[in-house]
């Protein structure tokens, strides 16, 4: 599922997203090493045409994508309650062909850099959340999605 339809099954968790997105322009991007183990990389994630896009210099992560695509993008925290909350997807990191959003955002990293020397990719988004916490009462809230479930709210008191 693309960003946009993303947006159109589950407009809170878009917006919680979008919003973390736009405001920090760096996340975490999680990927399967070779021998399974994860991979945690700083990623600047776009909002590009109805897609969620990264750019991928030619790394370690890179290869990982192409190896196998899943992957995680989890939002960065500000401070150790949490307090701006945590969004998280999974997917799978789809390539885009030459040409696919290349010059979409002038600001992008990527701009004006040799083609051979990056790759981009589409987030295809299986499953979402944002984690909210309020440390005053102890509780937390956890907003789901996924292509199978649909949306959930679960609160619950966390020591």
């Amino acid at each position: 599922m693309n960003w946009a339809e993303f947006e159109e099954a589950a407009p809170d968790l878009a917006h919680n997203g979008r919003e973390r997105f736009e405001r920090t322009r760096v996340d975490l991007l999680g990927t399967l090493r070779p021998d399974g183990s994860a991979r945690i990389s700083p990623i600047e994630p776009y909002l590009l045409s109805d897609q969620l896009v990264i750019g991928v210099m030619r790394s370690a992560k890179g290869h990982d994508l192409v190896r196998d695509a899943r992957c995680t993008l989890h939002s960065a925290v500000f401070d150790v309650n949490g307090s701006d909350g945590e969004f998280k997807l999974h997917g799978r990191a789809t390539p885009l062909s030459e040409g696919d959003l290349r010059g979409a955002d002038a600001d992008a990293w990527w701009k004006g850099r040799p083609a051979d020397s990056f790759a981009l990719y589409a987030i295809d988004i299986e499953s979402a959340s944002f984690v909210s916490w309020d440390t005053l009462s102890g509780r937390m809230s956890v907003l789901r999605w996924s292509n199978d479930a649909g949306a959930s709210e679960v609160t619950r008191d966390y020591p």
